[in-house]
């Protein structure tokens, strides 16, 4: 893979899977401007601190952002421990804004990866519902649309992580028709990050004890960082609209 002279945004960018993939990105030849509401700890090309979960924080963010941005990395997220309308906020609504925000300064052969999660494997479930809230283009519409369909906060983390690759395969392949922009999904299984606890907590001790027997361990964040710079790469030029588990074979087993 060669980044040269390509400038990629990379959000979740000063820990877990975002450091990672920026730090791949990097070593790859690109300019890797990270979004996140810490410091990082690496070195970045740029950086830009924000909250992506209301609507201004992520304008400012962007109005921050140069002209031409060749891929974006969608990876900052919040696990399912937090309040429900901040999962709704981070990991679907503030992530489409941004990323349609970002989509007039991408030429044709960029791309978006979005980071989705395993726990998004049931959304054929639920397509209707996702469907509904994908067709509400913004994020205030979004959020009017939740407000009249309102999703229980110990499923909510899964929901989101469902509804955003409905969205994602969705617009997909309208953007690769109208403007040559690429967009994908990665769907890890368990990181190694520093909220795999909160995940442990999210699904409960029993849940937890029912799925370790799938794969032989969490992933490492640098395991899962390559996959998504391969999807923003020209090796990926013919893939789009796709999801990718990224989980040591784990969604094999829900067969």
């Amino acid at each position: 893979m060669n980044f040269q002279n390509q400038v990629v945004v990379v959000t979740g960018s000063s820990s877990g899977i975002g450091a990672e993939t920026a730090r791949c990105l990097r070593s790859q030849g690109a300019k890797v401007i990270g979004i996140d509401r810490h410091p990082p700890a690496l070195t970045l090309d740029a950086f830009v601190q924000a909250d992506l979960s209301e609507v201004a924080t992520i304008d400012a963010a962007v109005a921050q952002l140069p002209v031409r941005i060749d891929h974006l990395c969608n990876v900052a997220g919040v696990p399912g421990t937090a309040d429900g309308a901040t999962v709704a906020r981070v990991n679907y609504l503030g992530l489409r804004h941004l990323t349609q925000r970002v989509l007039g300064r991408m030429p044709a052969g960029g791309s978006v990866v979005n980071v989705a999660s395993i726990l998004g494997h049931e959304w054929p479930q639920r397509a209707a519902m996702h469907k509904a809230l994908a067709a509400c283009e913004s994020f205030d519409a979004g959020l009017a649309w939740l407000a009249q369909n309102p999703v229980a906060h110990d499923t909510c983390y899964q929901y989101f992580k469902e509804a955003l690759i409905v969205w994602s395969t969705l617009q997909s392949q309208r953007w690769f028709l109208d403007r040559g922009i690429r967009m994908n999904c990665v769907a890890p299984g368990p990181v190694m990050t520093p909220i795999l606890g909160d995940f442990a907590a999210m699904l409960g001790a029993e849940r937890v004890q029912r799925d370790a027997h799938r794969i032989k361990r969490p992933a490492l964040a640098d395991e899962v960082a390559p996959v998504i710079a391969f999807l923003c790469s020209d090796a990926a030029r013919w893939v789009s609209g796709a999801t990718v588990p990224v989980d040591g074979g784990m969604a094999s087993t829900y067969l």
